[in-house]
């Protein structure tokens, strides 16, 4: 799913559900943080993402840069408490002027 933005410093809000019943999976482990412009081509072009406090269970918010307008990905890589393994997703932003 592709979510429109503006260029320039932001917050970008995530949620984590999960898929088995729907909850919202909240106290995850975000370890791996990454924001690029790979969906134009230039995964080498990447900007700042701070992790926030969030505000409610389930919703993990990034400050972010988007240094200009196009295609950028975001990807996460979390553990979740009482689950093995690891859950790696991304998310792609279209940048507006």
């Amino acid at each position: 799913m592709e979510q429109e933005t503006r260029t320039g410093e932001g917050i970008v809000a995530v949620r984590l559900i999960r898929k088995t019943d729907g909850s919202l999976v909240p106290d995850a482990v975000i370890f791996a943080t990454r924001l690029d412009m790979q969906p134009d081509g230039m995964e080498g072009m990447k900007t700042s993402i701070e992790p926030l406090p969030s505000t409610e269970p389930g919703l993990y918010r990034f400050k972010v840069n988007l240094t200009m307008e196009g295609g950028w990905r975001l990807s996460l890589a979390a553990k979740i408490q009482g689950e093995t393994g690891t859950l790696e997703s991304r998310l792609t932003l279209k940048a507006l002027p």
